[in-house]
């Protein structure tokens, strides 16, 4: 006999609730699921945008100039067209989430592209610029002309513009350069010493550089004591650098001195191996003979005084010498290869020491 199944409405009621939650659950776990997924796909996304460097080798340096004032924007901007970061947006991200915008300091940096962006904006927070600053060193003796080579060997491009600077152009400013003469131009007061500069400092800079030295080592009380001897800063400096040229080293300076001005006040010729040197750009301590008959108002061989200016930038030592010249009645002195010097009061007594110590 068939059982026929009786029909319940109300169990249909209570089992269709059960197939919706059923589904409604199933429909929630997979959103989660794909949330879940697609959580962990934009974390990765992130975690590469972030971590992962342009290049994994190192060595590609770009150069990156961050200006005061610059947004973070337009650094993001600059570092995505330069192909620093893929994107700007997420360097604009990292940089807000870690709330390090204010920190960018400006200065010139150079970026290798195996740095991702949390590298990079911890350069720019931490400051990590590019030096542009070189360092030159000038010695005492130095022309002006050996200056100039050595700036530009150094990296200050700027300085193959200098060479024409008259001392009349800078007068006003300092005072040292009132007594120059009138077609005088800067040798001799280029301070030698040790200077930093920025490669792309201007000419007008350098010099500048240079002449603050001078006036700060040249002290009022040598200037004071330069008046009071009657005589005239830009004498001083040009018996200087010739002091400086002709001593072997600073302690046979004063003497040397002297001799120079003991010949100058009897009116005697100074006939000074350096200042023909100076014409011939050459470096011996006996000029030959044909080199003394060349015809220049810097050959001391055959025109009396001093010469028109400085042959060399002297340094403090040479001007203090020229200054506080040693007293003595010696005129003549002569350097023996390798020794110091030797000093004679007559011209037969000179003329001894030359055979016995310049044969």
């Amino acid at each position: 006999m068939e059982i026929k199944q009786e029909f319940s409405p109300v169990k249909q009621m209570i089992e269709k609730p059960k197939r919706a939650r059923k589904r409604w659950l199933i429909f929630l776990l997979a959103f989660l699921g794909l949330l879940i997924i697609s959580t962990g796909v934009f974390a990765v996304y992130i975690t590469y945008q972030i971590c992962q460097p342009m290049k994994k080798t190192e060595g590609d340096f770009v150069e990156v100039m961050i200006k005061k004032g610059m947004s973070v924007k337009e650094i993001a901007a600059e570092l995505e067209e330069k192909n620093i970061v893929r994107s700007a947006f997420w360097f604009e991200m990292y940089v807000w989430y870690k709330k390090e915008g204010g920190y960018m300091q400006a200065g010139k940096y150079a970026v290798d592209r195996s740095l991702n962006i949390s590298e990079i904006a911890q350069m720019f927070s931490g400051g990590q610029v590019v030096s542009n600053e070189v360092q030159a060193t000038i010695p005492e003796g130095f022309t002006k002309a050996q200056i100039i080579a050595r700036l530009i060997e150094s990296g200050i491009a700027s300085a193959s513009q200098m060479g024409d600077e008259a001392a009349a152009d800078y007068d006003v400013q300092y005072k040292f350069l009132a007594t120059a003469s009138e077609k005088a131009g800067l040798e001799g007061f280029l301070f030698p010493d040790t200077y930093r500069f920025d490669k792309d400092v201007k000419k007008e800079e350098v010099v500048k550089k240079f002449l603050e030295n001078f006036d700060r080592k040249l002290t009022p009380d040598l200037r004071e004591e330069i008046s009071r001897q009657g005589k005239t800063i830009f004498q001083i400096v040009t018996l200087a650098s010739i002091i400086q040229q002709e001593a072997m080293n600073e302690a046979e300076m004063p003497q040397i001195s002297g001799v120079f001005w003991n010949r100058l006040n009897k009116g005697m010729l100074l006939q000074s191996d350096a200042t023909v040197n100076y014409i011939t750009g050459k470096s011996m301590r006996q000029v030959t003979l044909e080199d003394i008959k060349i015809k220049s108002s810097y050959n001391t061989y055959l025109y009396a005084g001093l010469p028109p200016g400085p042959i060399c930038n002297p340094g403090i030592g040479a001007i203090r010498a020229a200054i506080y010249p040693q007293a003595s009645s010696y005129f003549y002195f002569l350097h023996p290869p390798g020794g110091p010097a030797v000093f004679s009061k007559t011209a037969e007594e000179h003329n001894r020491n030359r055979a016995k110590y310049l044969r």
